[in-house]
């Protein structure tokens, strides 16, 4: 596996670092849980860095990736925030637009949300009134 070198890589909660600093990772098995999932072995600090992202995961994003990879990751990531940015939207707007401009929101969030759920980049958006 080729890293990439100066690539800022996710660590989870706001955590990044330089794949290039990262020397080894080592998932946690005991007391692993929500934000617990790999210890990040870098360079420059002594401790490890608790990850709450798999090695795999980690390691994906480590290395080199085709430019067609890199420009369907961006494309995900548009789409993710796309579709918070319509989630937020007020339900004024929304009617002003489906009236003014024949674009209904609601339509292309359940789309985005599709392609999103299809290729397991987006976790369920199924809310608790559409279980029963």
């Amino acid at each position: 596996m080729d890293i990439k070198p100066d690539r800022m890589v996710y660590l989870g909660y706001g955590k990044y670092w330089r794949s290039d600093a990262i020397v080894g990772l080592m998932p946690i098995e005991q007391d692993r849980g929500p934000g617990r999932r790999t210890e990040v072995y870098t360079a420059t600090l002594e401790q490890p860095i608790v990850a709450s992202r798999s090695e795999q995961t980690i390691l994906a994003d480590m290395a080199v990736a085709s430019d067609d990879m890199m420009r369907l990751h961006e494309a995900h990531e548009i789409l993710s925030d796309v579709s918070d940015a319509f989630d937020d939207m007020s339900d004024v707007l929304r009617r002003m637009l489906v009236n003014e401009a024949k674009f209904d929101v609601d339509l292309w969030l359940r789309r985005i949300r599709r392609v999103l759920r299809a290729d397991g980049t987006a976790e369920s958006d199924v809310g608790q009134s559409e279980l029963f």
